[in-house]
């Protein structure tokens, strides 16, 4: 059974930081490509960060400036989300994702599974 399991999210100031891990289990971890989305109250999931099979390659969105970095472990077969610099924008659910295919790694439909989430609320 694969599963997909995020924590480390919350309530946090503006301005802090946040970092969010993903525990997956199921399948094998080190050749699936990872990555995490974002959804903002009543809007669509937006692409956060990837990352590759083997923790070489990573992509973000330029519009973060830097502020996201996601990194893996794929001795704990784990992948991880750090956020800096928050903004009341960032607050909403982080998804984890893993995917096998060499596509676009921001394209929602290249991910096989998908996490529950994690709860991030800013408070300014």
């Amino acid at each position: 059974q694969v599963e997909l399991v995020e924590s480390g999210g919350g309530l946090v100031q503006a301005g802090g930081s946040v970092k969010l891990s993903c525990v997956a289990s199921g399948f094998n971890f080190s050749r699936y490509h990872m990555g995490w989305f974002h959804r903002s109250s009543g809007k669509e999931r937006d692409f956060v960060a990837a990352i590759s099979w083997s923790g070489t390659t990573t992509y973000d969105t330029h519009s973060q400036k830097g502020r996201f970095t996601i990194s893996r472990d794929n001795a704990k077969n784990t992948v991880y989300l750090q956020i800096d610099s928050l903004k009341p924008e960032d607050t909403g659910v982080y998804y984890c994702v893993a995917g096998s295919t060499d596509s676009d790694p921001s394209d929602i439909d290249r991910y096989d599974y998908w996490g529950q989430g994690t709860p991030v609320t800013v408070s300014s």
